[in-house]
């Protein structure tokens, strides 16, 4: 998609505030020309944080009126029916109504997935959406899905996922024919259970470059560019690694604080320990996308900072310019029919 890009940003969401949301809108509109932003929240809050934005920006920044915030702990269900003026909806609604081409937002994952899902629909050719996002490993990073949106799922549904990732991978990294992991306890065919096989013969199949069964340390080994899972175990693998993360952290601080001659080790490490914390930093990888939606909406961290969210936004632009809904609606229909086709036959 050329020309200007527009992203509605819900600002009042997160941990953080409409303070960090003001500082990476800036930022975001600086860094990038032909990104357009409609901040929404309280027009109150939001006017002194954005103070230098007309002058600086011009058109390019405006700020949409919403009176209402969701809570991080509000249930879904509530955010959905009793916050109909809430940023998030408010956000959401402008990529319904065609005025912005994305909405980021750093708020309750439950309630921002229910709201999408009811404002703007699945895509033709899918069941459910799904939550993706990209995370570190040897030689680059993995995209992952589903991350949470999807505790129970059949054959199919990971078949759809498989095809969300495949599009999500090839826009932005790149890739030709992306290799796409099934996530199992093994590698050998007659491991999982008879829903993992049944899908694995769905995506064998498919035309789809799947690679097999791969187990969970190859989420990290480089051994897929897509991995594929339910929503339970993907969520409950991230919460892990995240969980590993900051154990590992946490070891080496301790070990090179114990005496002067640890300290004075962890001095001559500290360049390969800073790139290290560059290659790790949480704040790389910000910007989870729920894809199989009439429309792009992409999930910043709660507690992101500006820089963090500022990465976020930047996600939802590569994805308004490489049409992504539009790519998976359109793969997911094509590769349906090629399967009914060949078990017509």
């Amino acid at each position: 998609m050329g020309g200007t890009s527009i992203v509605a940003l819900d600002a009042m969401s997160g941990d953080r505030g409409p303070q960090v949301a003001a500082a990476a809108a800036l930022a975001s509109l600086a860094q990038h020309p032909s990104l357009s932003l409609i901040v929404v929240g309280q027009r109150e809050t939001l006017e002194p944080l954005l103070a230098s934005g007309p002058e600086r920006f011009g058109s390019r920044l405006r700020i949409e009126h919403a009176a209402e915030v969701v809570a991080m702990e509000e249930a879904p269900r509530d955010a959905l029916r009793k916050k109909r003026d809430s940023s998030m909806r408010v956000a959401i609604n402008l990529v319904k109504e065609g005025q912005a081409h994305a909405c980021v937002s750093a708020g309750n994952t439950g309630a921002l997935m229910a709201t999408a899902r009811y404002v703007l629909k699945t895509l033709p050719g899918i069941d459910r959406p799904a939550i993706i996002s990209s995370i570190p490993a040897i030689g680059g990073h993995t995209y992952m899905l589903d991350l949470g949106a999807n505790a129970d799922c059949t054959s199919e549904h990971l078949l759809q996922f498989a095809i969300m990732g495949h599009v999500v991978a090839a826009d932005i990294v790149g890739l030709a024919q992306p290799r796409i992991g099934l996530l199992n306890i093994g590698e050998e065919e007659i491991k999982g259970t008879e829903m993992i096989r049944h899908a694995a013969s769905l995506l064998a199949a498919s035309g789809l470059n799947y690679v097999g069964f791969v187990e969970g340390d190859d989420i990290f080994s480089g051994a897929a560019d897509v991995v594929v899972s339910d929503g339970f175990t993907g969520n409950v693998a991230l919460k892990t690694l995240e969980g590993a993360a900051h154990m590992l952290s946490r070891f080496m601080r301790d070990e090179f604080s114990r005496n002067l001659f640890t300290r004075t080790l962890g001095l001559t490490a500290l360049p390969v320990l800073r790139s290290l914390k560059v290659k790790l930093d949480p704040r790389r990888y910000n910007g989870a996308s729920l894809v199989g939606l009439r429309g792009i909406v992409i999930k910043s961290h709660g507690g992101a900072d500006d820089v963090a969210l500022g990465n976020a936004i930047t996600t939802a632009l590569l994805e308004v310019r490489k049409g992504v809904p539009t790519q998976i609606s359109e793969l997911a229909q094509r590769i349906q029919g090629q399967l009914t086709l060949t078990a017509s036959n």
